[in-house]
């Protein structure tokens, strides 16, 4: 027997369905949206009651977020913030930003008088490139401590540095031959690390990683996505999911009460080769059916480059402003050939991290010679961060049904850094091109990355608008989009990369009554204050969730 319809009338409701792009209420039932239209029209249906709490708010789909990762909740509590810009953690705790090198150690010596003898001293958030005359390394990180390993991840999550201990109990030292272990010109390594090989050398010394999943990092999470109207969200880059206890992990937790639906996907490097590669494909394939309405496995992310902020992204020519190196592959091409095509040919969505314009061209050669191979219809595979990707590019994105998760937070974060140091003005005007794509006919959404950006998809939206740098620089006028379709990006768009936009994504009678509740009206705030728009909590499955920051909702 279905329960009452509820009916939520609103100062405004942005549905993002063309058939019906505003109304004044939506009407629920059962958990999915019943109808939408005016508060007359709903009141029509039978056996309904109004329930006023979004009278005075603006009602949106509940943000969809393609690539974020559940650990980032647990961040806070087992690491310390050290980044350049403030933070606020999900419990709605303000961190203020270590404007320069200095305030850095400063905070680290503060955390490390409280520790206990031998622990291991973590943070995460530094980012270099914010201090040209100042680049903290080892010997730095020793004036913290020279008596328990230290390590600073940077806020891309492709580099760290470690002091000295950390890299003596490690075995570094000038005979270390690993790529991505940074140097001085006498051959002592100056403690900075590059990517995943050369990270992989101190795990040990420091335990769990960042991004270890809890009950705590879980709930976090979902509390963090509520604070910025987020229902549907990523876990982009799990190693859990192919083993029972890992989705155990994952499921003794999200239940039916949980306040986000989690889209895990497994991390699909190192699962072997060959026949392991197979079965593991196989594998992930069958276990789409061990999820639920709030819980889904299934997806695989692949990482080919790194960092662009790092110099670890791989760029086609001209290259970097100002060094000749290019960046570092985390896969062979030969490898994540045979990786992809594996995941392909088992039905599975592929995510693949591209920063560089290299890692999009190798992205696209190998999907034009796997679909050649074995066509598939609607496969969605998608360049995640697609922040370097080509006018060509999109056009053969379009032809080949690939999309693209945007990470315009950049311009905002690092565009300054950008145009000035590291890709020169030209190729900094032109990245994270959303216009471009979209121009292209490729579908586009945004995302935060978080932990590497702030989970506020309201932000991403204003950084995709404006285009604005903290210098106040507009970073390519010319690949700014309008706020509908920023709006579409970050609910529909990221929903069809998901492969849910027939569950959410808009507001449509039959799919899941996910919203947001908003204070304000992102299509008559001013562009620049998009990210400004207090959200005051979220519905999912009908089930109002509130935000810890606006408890009045």
């Amino acid at each position: 027997m279905s329960s009452r319809t509820v009916i939520y009338p609103a100062r405004m409701v942005h549905t993002m369905d063309p058939a019906r792009p505003q109304a004044q209420a939506v009407a629920v039932r059962d958990g999915r949206i019943r109808a939408v239209g005016s508060l007359n029209e709903l009141l029509e249906y039978s056996d309904c009651v109004v329930d006023e709490r979004c009278l005075d708010k603006v009602i949106v789909p509940g943000f969809v977020e393609a690539h974020a990762h559940a650990g980032s909740g647990g961040m806070w509590d087992s690491a310390l913030y050290v980044g350049y810009f403030d933070r606020t953690d999900p419990a709605g705790k303000l961190w203020p930003g270590c404007p320069d090198a200095a305030a850095i150690l400063e905070r680290l010596r503060e955390a490390e008088a409280n520790l206990a003898p031998g622990e291991p001293l973590k943070a995460w958030g530094l980012d270099n490139i914010y201090f040209p005359d100042t680049r903290i390394l080892a010997r730095d990180l020793d004036s913290v401590s020279t008596q328990r390993p230290v390590q600073i991840t940077h806020a891309n999550g492709h580099v760290s540095v470690v002091n000295s201990l950390a890299l003596r109990r490690a075995g570094i030292d000038a005979s270390t031959q690993v790529e991505g272990v940074e140097k001085f010109e006498d051959g002592t390594p100056t403690g900075e690390l590059r990517e995943f090989a050369a990270l992989g050398l101190v795990q040990e010394l420091f335990g769990p990683g960042l991004l270890e999943l809890s009950e705590s990092s879980l709930r976090n999470f979902a509390q963090d996505a509520v604070n910025h109207g987020v229902t549907t969200i990523t876990d982009l880059g799990s190693m859990r999911p192919l083993s029972e206890q890992g989705r155990r992990d994952y499921a003794d937790t999200v239940d039916e009460h949980f306040p986000v639906r989690l889209s895990v996907f497994q991390f699909g490097m190192g699962l072997g080769d060959g026949p392991l590669l197979e079965q593991a494909a196989q594998r992930l394939a069958q276990i789409r059916e061990l999820g639920h309405d709030k819980l889904r496995f299934g997806h695989v992310k692949l990482i080919l480059d790194g960092s662009i902020q790092g110099f670890t992204a791989r760029l086609q020519e001209p290259g970097y402003f100002t060094v000749r190196e290019n960046g570092i592959w985390n896969i062979s091409p030969e490898e994540f050939e045979e990786a992809f095509s594996a995941f392909h040919r088992a039905g599975l969505l592929i995510h693949v991290h591209c920063n560089g314009d290299e890692a999009s061209e190798l992205f696209l050669n190998t999907l034009e010679r796997v679909l050649t191979r074995y066509p598939r219809p609607d496969h969605r595979h998608t360049i995640t961060h697609s922040q370097l990707t080509t006018q060509a590019q999109y056009r053969r994105a379009a032809a080949l049904g690939a999309c693209a998760n945007i990470f315009a937070n950049h311009l905002w974060f690092w565009g300054d850094q950008h145009a000035q140091r590291i890709l020169g003005i030209d190729r900094a005007s032109r990245m994270n091109a959303a216009r471009s794509a979209l121009r292209a006919g490729v579908e586009i959404s945004l995302h935060c990355d978080a932990p590497v950006t702030e989970l506020n998809p309201l932000q991403s939206m204003k950084h995709a608008v404006t285009r604005l740098t903290p210098s106040g620089r507009v970073l390519g006028e010319f690949e700014r989009i309008e706020v509908y379709e920023a709006l579409h990006a970050v609910t529909l768009g990221a929903a069809y990369m998901l492969k849910m936009d027939h569950e959410v994504g808009s507001l449509e009678a039959g799919k899941w009554a996910d919203f947001a509740v908003l204070g304000d009206d992102p299509f008559e705030v001013e562009p620049e204050r998009l990210g400004d728009i207090k959200v005051f909590g979220t519905l999912i499955g009908g089930v109002p969730q509130s935000s810890c920051q606006h408890q009045e909702s």
